[in-house]
């Protein structure tokens, strides 16, 4: 069974918006589509590093401010570019607030 943190009320983070949530090994992007949905990724794109918080979300994607890159928020997988992937999180939304899992959290890896 997972625990969870809840890190904050849905409406802190605007539609089709982010936040950023800062870990031991890492920063974390979590994004809030047009419908509500709540999706936890990397927040490095693994081409250039660029702060994928910062991009322009639009349905389930998000693309890298610097390069354009596309990653698709529920699986992490970059659309159009050779190669290229994020991490994921578990996170949803329970009473408003948004909640992640924290054993992924803890389990992430320094780059």
């Amino acid at each position: 069974m997972s625990d969870w943190i809840d890190i904050g009320p849905l409406e802190a983070i605007a539609p089709r918006g982010a936040r950023v949530v800062k870990t031991a090994f890492g920063c974390v992007a979590v994004f809030r589509t047009a419908k509500d949905e709540v999706y936890a990724l990397d927040n490095a794109c693994p081409h250039k590093q660029g702060p994928l918080a910062e991009g322009i979300v639009h349905g389930a994607k998000v693309t890298c401010p610097l390069h354009n890159w596309v990653f698709d928020l529920e699986t992490g997988h970059a659309q159009g570019a050779d190669e290229g992937q994020v991490a994921t999180y578990p996170a949803r939304v329970e009473e408003g607030r948004v909640l992640l899992d924290v054993e992924f959290l803890n389990n992430r890896t320094a780059a």
